[in-house]
């Protein structure tokens, strides 16, 4: 028994010394399809396909394998199949085209779809015309980085995510580009990830949709006119830091729409040209801190459901409205911010305004009730009654108001502890 166990252990040595080899791929190569190659191969070896069209889907990725594309060739799932499952740690994904992978009503089916595996990379690939296009599923410590992901959604019911992570732990996804999916990039059940310097926008619902996720960061990414923004829900502890949201129009439409959440952090992120810039549901203990609400619908809607949220040293320009609630209880704390609309003044010139700035003006009140009324919006009657309501507030809550309003700009923060 012995003996054996030193003959197995030897072997083991000796084929981890082995030499990986590299099996190339393509017209005039030893193979002419890449899943001959991969049952050939050892774990380690690389395999390397050239330029063409591969039309082979449902393509097996079950060894530690580098898989690289020369001259982007195409794997082609003809609409019908998943064109690559990866069933082992460590595979890498470069390289490649990844074209019509199947569409499906009743099934999930992915471009390039993750099992139950850690240490896999999927970098600068191009995803094209799939339902869904990376799809990881409970998967561990892998890395999604420099893809463009592109697709034809038309509606939500008919589409998929661009990337998909579903009961995920230690994910990064970086530097991807995605557009024309349902939702840009998907996490739910996904815990201690990072999404940075993505941009996804031309999507048909969410630029990013974030459920039951917690303990993540994205930070650098933009999200720019998708159908209604990004939506971060039933979470806790999340930073999102230096993140830009713009021209998220639409009745739904939100820059970021904040529900449920607790013990989060909302820093130094720009918000521009959304129906509502920020939309607050639910949610506690979350530090919305220099941040740049211009030109927005609403720039912050906060709901009487909120309690214990800091909203400070914010800059707000430009927006129809600064702030609006569905409530008169005020249990969150507004600070320090800059208002544009603020005509207060600064006897002792310590650039702090000596009178208190209540940014919720009895139009929006109003609009609040009855969203028709939004048609008096520039009436001289509406301003008017909002000029009386800050000198003797009597309809908006007394309480919401900024205590130390600043005076001049804020700088936005440059760095996040």
């Amino acid at each position: 028994m012995h003996r054996a166990t030193t003959i197995f252990t030897l072997l083991i040595l000796a084929m981890a010394s082995a030499k990986a080899r590299v099996i190339e791929v393509g017209s005039g190569k030893p193979f002419n399809s890449l899943q001959p190659a991969v049952k050939v191969a050892m774990p380690g070896d690389t395999i390397h396909v050239y330029a063409g069209t591969y039309r082979e889907g449902g393509l097996v990725i079950d060894k530690a394998l580098v898989i690289l594309g020369d001259g982007w060739p195409v794997l082609d799932g003809e609409g019908k199949f998943e064109i690559m499952a990866i069933r082992a740690d460590n595979v890498q994904v470069s390289g490649f085209t990844f074209r019509r992978a199947g569409h499906s009503s009743l099934n999930d089916i992915a471009a390039l779809r993750i099992y139950y595996r850690s240490g896999v990379t999927v970098r600068d690939n191009r995803f094209e015309n799939s339902y869904f296009a990376i799809y990881c599923q409970g998967a561990s410590a892998c890395r999604i980085i420099g893809n463009a992901i592109s697709s034809d959604a038309q509606s939500e019911v008919s589409s998929g995510n661009g990337i998909h992570c579903w009961k995920c732990d230690g994910m990064e996804v970086l530097h991807n580009t995605i557009t024309g999916h349902r939702d840009g990039i998907y996490f739910e059940f996904v815990t201690n990830s990072i999404i940075t310097g993505n941009d996804s926008h031309g999507n048909v619902r969410y630029g990013l949709h974030f459920m039951f996720s917690h303990h993540d960061t994205y930070n650098a990414n933009k999200f720019r006119d998708n159908g209604s923004g990004v939506a971060v829900m039933y979470s806790n502890q999340v930073t999102m830091v230096h993140n830009s949201f713009s021209g998220n129009w639409g009745g739904a439409a939100y820059g970021i729409l904040m529900k449920d959440i607790s013990d989060s952090r909302v820093l130094a992120n720009t918000f521009s040209g959304n129906t509502t810039a920020l939309h607050l549901e639910g949610c506690t203990r979350t530090r919305i801190e220099g941040n740049e609400f211009t030109r927005n619908g609403w720039a912050i809607r906060i709901q009487a459901s909120c309690e214990n949220d800091t909203i400070a040293t914010n800059n707000f320009t430009g927006n129809t409205f600064d702030v609006a609630t569905n409530g008169s209880l005020v249990l969150n704390t507004f600070i320090g911010n800059y208002w544009d609309r603020y005509e207060g003044y600064d006897l002792d010139r310590d650039g702090i305004g000596d009178l208190p700035y209540r940014p919720v003006s009895m139009y929006s009140m109003i609009v609040e009730r009855n969203a028709s009324t939004l048609m008096l919006l520039h009436s001289f009657m509406v301003g008017l009654l909002d000029k009386a309501e800050r000198v003797i507030p009597s309809f908006t809550p007394a309480e919401l108001a900024d205590t130390r309003p600043r005076m001049r700009r804020i700088a936005l923060i440059t760095s996040v502890p």
